[in-house]
């Protein structure tokens, strides 16, 4: 049997406590051997609850600690690139959270660390993961449903729940986009198989002041080959109820989840061909990190092919797109 691999957690937040640590703490193959934050107290409660041998308050020496493989990055966004470049320059692989960094040039500067120290960097984007994604996956790329033609993804919270730095747009790249409409844009990218983009156009509604982020974003992407995607994204509506959708598009069929759904052409006829087993009973969230660490594990070990995150240019560069046109109210043309 091999050795498990040493995984080290920088950041042990909400994501952290909900997902990440109790997914690791029971992953096999996986030895969960630190954790680090800046708030002491609380990481080493976790720690303690956990049965994590290590805590630390800084990140260096963190990576000092020679006993990692590799390091799980939750820290907020704006901390994301210089974490993971810290720990490319120490050695060590590493999974960050989204988004890897909050411009273009940031993931530029670590695919080219990566690189420079042969270490492998992923990003969490757990929706991919997820068993109806996969499943709706399956059917676009065997050509089930004909060709992807556009998705239509969006959510509606009657509540902001956002806080702290998360409503710092210096430190969260921005509001509700980034913390619902980014991960959307990079799964129907992803099932898209990253489309280049063509033009870009963006609405926003956003308060006062340099440091605010929008509470509302409606923003079109039109790529090549005709595929579109729209995203509609809200923290502050008022409704007795929160809502979210993400609906595929294809020539010869449709798919959506929440509730998963799969509806494909047979002999002109629209059939529900929604395949049962997709749908778990466990917590979306907590398997699509189970499936994606365990993937990240596999990667590590070379048990399946690594891709470099370069498929995260093309998604910045559309982000950046989406809040130049809605900030200065014109289309974007890519």
């Amino acid at each position: 049997m091999k050795p498990a691999l040493r995984i080290g957690v920088i950041g042990v937040g909400a994501i952290s406590q909900v997902a990440l640590l109790p997914t690791l703490a029971r992953l096999r193959g996986a030895q969960l051997v630190a954790l680090c934050d800046n708030d002491g107290p609380k990481a080493r409660a976790l720690a303690e609850r956990l049965d994590v041998p290590d805590v630390f308050t800084d990140i260096d020496e963190m990576l000092e600690f020679d006993e990692l493989d590799a390091v799980v990055i939750a820290t907020p966004s704006h901390l994301h690139e210089p974490h993971v470049l810290s720990a490319l320059a120490a050695g060590v692989h590493v999974l960050c959270e989204r988004p890897l960094a909050l411009t273009v040039r940031g993931i530029e500067r670590i695919l080219a660390a990566a690189t420079r120290r042969d270490k492998k960097v992923a990003v969490a984007n757990n929706h991919r993961f997820r068993s109806d994604v996969q499943a709706v996956a399956a059917f676009l790329r065997g050509g089930e449903l004909g060709k992807l033609s556009g998705v239509r993804t969006g959510a509606y919270q009657s509540k902001r729940a956002a806080e702290g730095w998360r409503l710092r747009r210096a430190e969260a790249g921005g509001g509700v986009f980034m913390e619902q409409g980014f991960a959307m844009l990079d799964l129907a990218l992803w099932l898209a198989d990253f489309p280049a983009p063509v033009r870009v156009s963006a609405h926003m509604d956003r308060g006062r002041g340099a440091s605010a982020v929008e509470d509302a974003m409606f923003a079109f992407i039109e790529c090549e080959q005709g595929k579109t995607i729209v995203i509609d994204v809200n923290w502050s509506v008022t409704s007795q109820e929160d809502r979210w959708w993400f609906d595929v598009l294809a020539t010869r069929g449709s798919a959506q989840l929440s509730p998963f759904k799969v509806v494909k052409a047979l002999n002109a006829t629209p059939s529900d061909v929604t395949p049962r087993g997709a749908a778990v009973r466990e917590n979306a969230v907590t398997q699509s990190y189970r499936a994606e660490l365990a993937h990240f594990l596999a990667v590590l070990r070379e048990e399946t092919s690594y891709e470099p995150p370069t498929d995260q240019l093309v998604l910045h560069r559309i982000a950046e797109a989406i809040y130049k046109s809605a900030d200065e109210e014109k289309e974007i043309r890519l």
